[in-house]
């Protein structure tokens, strides 16, 4: 996890296309820049970055069910609730789901826990743009190679999951 530049996913556990689901994994880092102001002497992971954590799953879950068809962008976020608090080094484990996908937008439910414990969980929607309207669709498919999506796709695929 890179606070500082948002890639808040280190890996992409699993994919299950016919469940429309995805599981991922995350180290917060032992120091960060965030945590000498968030807060100094008691670093804790911002509740702003754990939503965007979960956008981030929720986006790679979107991006293996369109099969990179469209760029998925955090419009909104409903019912979260933070439920605990992230310090370094925790350990998480982030679920997405997806409930609907069409007419340019996704909705999309997650969690993280950590330790087995929750931490958070919201609703997120998501406006979906067609990778020939936005220019990042090279940038998206190098990270989603990073990060292990395309080859928990490939696993999907080839289980039928």
């Amino acid at each position: 996890m890179l606070l500082e530049y948002f890639q808040m996913i280190d890996r992409v556990e699993t994919v299950d296309l016919n469940a429309k689901t995805l599981t991922a994994r995350s180290v917060v880092p032992a120091k960060s820049l965030v945590f000498e102001g968030h807060f100094p002497g008691y670093p804790l992971v911002p509740g702003v970055l754990l939503i965007e954590t979960m956008a981030q799953a929720c986006g790679f879950l979107v991006l293996a069910a369109t099969d990179f068809a469209a760029m998925p962008f955090l419009m909104s976020v409903d019912s979260a609730k933070m439920r605990t608090f992230v310090e370094p080094e925790a350990v998480l484990d982030i679920e997405a789901f997806l409930e609907h996908d069409g007419s340019g937008f996704a909705v999309v439910k997650a969690k993280i826990t950590s330790q087995g414990k929750k931490v958070c969980d919201a609703q997120l929607k998501l406006r979906t743009m067609p990778f020939d309207q936005v220019p990042l669709g090279p940038i998206v498919k190098k990270r989603a190679e990073e990060v292990g999506l395309t080859a928990a796709m490939a696993v999907s695929a080839a289980t039928g999951k």
